[in-house]
């Protein structure tokens, strides 16, 4: 009677099983495609993103917004937690910084309203997002920033020396209510190299519980930075999987990359597993 028992609820478990992979699975195809958007098009400069999850869905997240005064508005962030709870938290930190790129002046007044927008729902399911908002700006050269708790981009020149962008301070969204967020500025050249990142990349670790850390990703960069972007891309995830030997990935790895130069391209961005 028991072992019968234990047949049967496994019977009656397993179309559940079946029908919670396949909600996983769209809930992937979903975020892929919002992560997939539109590319526009930029002069003097080419951007790539990527976000690869830990497990089949991430609390990762960037984005490319189009301003009407020319400037591209460049969004990274980062969600406590992993698979389907940061992946909902997820996209309503995509639908605030939609909102709020579309209403404010620059990424200090976007990471103002996301909070804003954002505060008591990540206060109620006790949660917060680590964001970095720039505008680039490629008539001027002027790459705008602000920051809510997330690390700042590396900035390599062409010469290989890095260039230490000066720091902007904010609390993470979710944080404290009513925070308005600074922002500073930075003229950048062509050749240039900026690699916005979350900590998915320099929290990697190794065998000998060894984390990739800063330095080790300041090296790669200096040794590609004249390469095309999408050549800096592979080169950063291959050195990942070098360093990690294998290991499980632990935390979800997002990058955007903004190289500085003549030719005019189109926004990529990808959302891939690492293998």
């Amino acid at each position: 009677m028991f072992k019968r028992g234990l047949v049967q609820d496994h019977q009656l478990l397993d179309p559940q099983i079946k029908t919670l992979e396949r909600e996983i699975n769209l809930a992937k195809n979903i975020q892929t495609k919002l992560l997939n958007g539109e590319r526009p098009k930029l002069e003097n400069s080419e951007v790539l993103g990527i976000s690869i999850p830990a497990r089949l869905i991430g609390g990762d997240y960037f984005d490319f917004y189009p301003l009407p005064n020319g400037k591209i508005r460049i969004v990274i962030g980062d969600v406590m937690g992993k698979g389907i709870p940061a992946a909902m938290l997820m996209i309503l930190t995509r639908g605030a910084f939609r909102t709020a790129a579309e209403s404010t002046k620059g990424p200090g007044e976007t990471l103002t309203a996301m909070n804003n927008a954002l505060y008591r729902d990540l206060r109620i399911l006790n949660s917060f997002v680590t964001v970095f908002c720039a505008d680039w700006d490629s008539t001027t050269w002027t790459f705008s920033y602000a920051s809510a708790g997330h690390s700042l981009p590396e900035v390599i020149r062409k010469d290989t020396t890095q260039f230490d962008i000066p720091s902007v301070r904010g609390i993470m969204l979710g944080g404290l209510p009513n925070q308005v967020y600074k922002e500073e500025k930075v003229t950048l050249a062509e050749g240039d190299l900026v690699f916005l990142y979350t900590d998915g990349i320099v929290e990697a670790v190794n065998k000998a519980n060894e984390m990739y850390k800063v330095d080790r990703l300041k090296d790669v960069l200096r040794s590609v930075v004249s390469k095309n972007i999408k050549t800096i891309e592979e080169t950063v995830i291959e050195d990942i999987k070098v360093f990690t030997e294998g290991l499980p990935q632990r935390d979800d790895i997002t990058m955007v990359l903004l190289k500085i130069g003549k030719e005019s391209s189109e926004i990529s961005s990808y959302n891939a597993p690492l293998v």
